[in-house]
């Protein structure tokens, strides 16, 4: 606990002579008495000065040396402890800050710094000593009872925090934080009526205000007083009638009886007001989407979407709720649109960022669109490493593989071996990327890494075996790792297409032939690096016509490589 001090001008007229001159000629005691105090007074300025600097060792060589002068000075003594306190020596403070108080009893400061200093030492009975003896002197110090009351309330002494609020509250009024501590205290002593007396005061003494009121509801509701509730909240509702917190209250509380007609006419009131906050409106909203599913419910959550969209409209809850809607339905596409829409008001929703960018991975995946929100991602949440991953993966399939490269090293750095399968993902990614800058070496490397992690990485086995097979190295490396792949899935045209061309690589042409007829067979639109590569195996095998008819076959598509066109107007293979 820290007490406020108020920085005073301590005494410095006890530095200062208050004699006048006369025509008398002072004696040699009275001299060297007016000498010691200007000496002392001195030394207590210049450690004022160096307090005020912060230079604690100065200040507290000067304090001592006024003391030398001034041994009895009560300013001193606290100076002394104030720093010491400040040094978080409370201990060595504890002596001077008592004597400080006992050389000028009258000084609330100097007491207020011994409470202190037994604060800190972990005495805190002790320091609410000091400061009962200070309350009961008079109205000037009752502003000290909240300090007593938390010290109180922090030891468990409830029975004293309740004399102590009181006084308080006779001292301020009626206010909510002392109401609420009060309440607090007697539902732990189980004294029910007591709490509730409380809240009525509260209610009464702030008329109007619908926070009293559902803080006394929910008291009664949580005390099984259902009815007592309702009935405090049908006679606010018809003062303050167009108030949507108290129809909120009412439809929980007549939905908890079952009265659901009844209930969902002061629910449509409540969403129906542009006053009720957004927030709630959607919770709630959300709360009737966990409902079993029936016709009423969904009859239920039309009414509100449209009071909604009238009411509310425009707001980053209300949108979040009606994707959620949305995406229980099935409804992805209306969900994720509804999502951005949230995040675009709002952003700072880290849930929802992460349902938004995996909900928009696919075959027709717009990545330029969705690098929009991995970007937001990073920004909001730069310690996040799964957003330096989804940002990382969005940017390579855009082949802009440099700023992959710097958000996948980011994904790993912050991951920092927390998570074992997002630096497996984004090991394999960043090895795609480096092969596409060039840098293969080092993307093989990371290939191995993420293998470590997870051996049986269908993707990163087939990107790693077929970059190798491009390499022509390692080649036996690349038939064992596409050879898993395809025993795995052997349906998958990609996959086979891979294990046709390291088989190519190592002359094997019958045996890559038929892994790529496989391929061919299990693509409906074979792409145009399977159709030239295809070709290639084809007049190896000396079926020279085929392999031209399958070359012109992949001529115009953008994978091809910058030898097929060569290919088709010689009519032979290059590499």
């Amino acid at each position: 606990m820290n007490f406020k001090t108020t920085i005073l001008l301590f005494l410095l007229v006890a530095f200062s002579s208050s004699a006048s001159f006369s025509q008398e000629k002072l004696s040699k005691k009275e001299r060297k008495a007016q000498l010691n105090e200007s000496q002392g007074t001195r030394y207590f300025i210049e450690g004022e000065k160096n307090l005020v600097l912060n230079d604690l060792e100065k200040a507290f060589f000067y304090f001592q040396k006024a003391m030398e002068f001034s041994p009895d000075a009560p300013a001193i003594h606290y100076k002394i402890a104030e720093i010491l306190v400040k040094a978080n020596q409370a201990e060595k403070a504890m002596p001077y800050a008592t004597r400080a108080a006992e050389l000028d009893p009258e000084n609330k400061y100097y007491s207020l710094m011994v409470a202190e200093i037994y604060t800190n030492l972990k005495q805190p009975l002790k320091a609410a000593e000091i400061l009962e003896r200070l309350t009961a002197d008079g109205e000037n110090n009752q502003q000290y009872n909240l300090d007593l009351a938390s010290i109180y309330l922090n030891e468990k002494e409830l029975d004293k925090a309740l004399i102590v609020l009181d006084r308080a509250e006779e001292f301020y009024g009626i206010m909510e934080p002392i109401t609420i501590q009060k309440q607090r205290i007697y539902l732990s002593k189980n004294n029910l009526s007591k709490a509730i007396e409380e809240g009525k005061k509260l209610v009464e003494a702030r008329p109007g205000n619908p926070s009293y009121v559902m803080n006394l509801v929910e008291i009664l509701y949580n005390n099984n007083r259902v009815d007592q509730a309702l009935d405090l909240v049908f006679e606010e509702i018809e003062k303050y009638p167009s108030q949507p917190e108290l129809q909120m209250a009412a439809h929980t509380l007549l939905k908890d009886k079952g009265e659901i007609e009844k209930s969902n006419q002061y629910l449509y009131s409540a969403f129906a007001s542009a006053d009720l906050d957004p927030e709630v409106k959607s919770k709630a909203f959300s709360s009737i989407l966990t409902e079993i599913k029936t016709q009423e419910r969904e009859t239920l959550l039309d009414s509100l979407e449209s009071l909604m969209a009238k009411s509310s409209p425009e707001n980053a809850d209300i949108y979040a709720a009606l994707g959620q809607r949305r995406m229980l339905e099935q409804k992805t596409k209306e969900g994720i649109e509804y999502f951005k829409k949230s995040l675009l008001i709002n952003p700072k929703n880290a849930t929802l960022l992460e349902q938004v960018i995996l909900g928009s991975f696919g075959e027709d995946a717009d990545f330029k669109e969705l690098e929009k929100f991995t970007v937001l991602g990073v920004d909001e949440f730069p310690q996040n490493p799964e957003f330096w991953f989804y940002d990382g993966v969005v940017k390579s399939a855009q082949k802009n593989d440099e700023e992959a490269v710097v958000s996948l090293n980011k994904a790993i750095e912050l991951n920092a071996n927390k998570n074992p399968q997002l630096d497996q993902v984004a090991f394999g990614s960043l090895g795609n990327s480096l092969y596409n800058l060039g840098e293969k070496e080092e993307a093989f490397r990371n290939f191995d890494k993420a293998l470590e992690l997870n051996p049986n990485d269908e993707q990163v086995l087939n990107n790693y075996s077929y970059f190798l097979s491009l390499e022509k190295k390692n080649l036996e490396k690349a038939k064992t790792m596409s050879d898993k792949v395809v025993r795995r899935f052997p349906d998958n045209g990609t996959f086979l297409d891979t294990h046709a061309w390291v088989l190519f690589q190592m002359e094997d042409y019958e045996g890559a032939k038929k892994y790529m007829d496989l391929a061919m067979m299990h693509e409906t639109q074979p792409s145009g690096v399977m159709l030239e590569h295809y070709g290639d195996i084809l007049f190896h095998l000396g079926k020279k016509n085929e392999a031209l008819s399958y070359w012109k076959k992949a001529e115009g598509s953008p994978e091809a490589s910058d030898k097929l066109s060569q290919k088709i107007k010689e009519g032979k293979y290059h590499e």
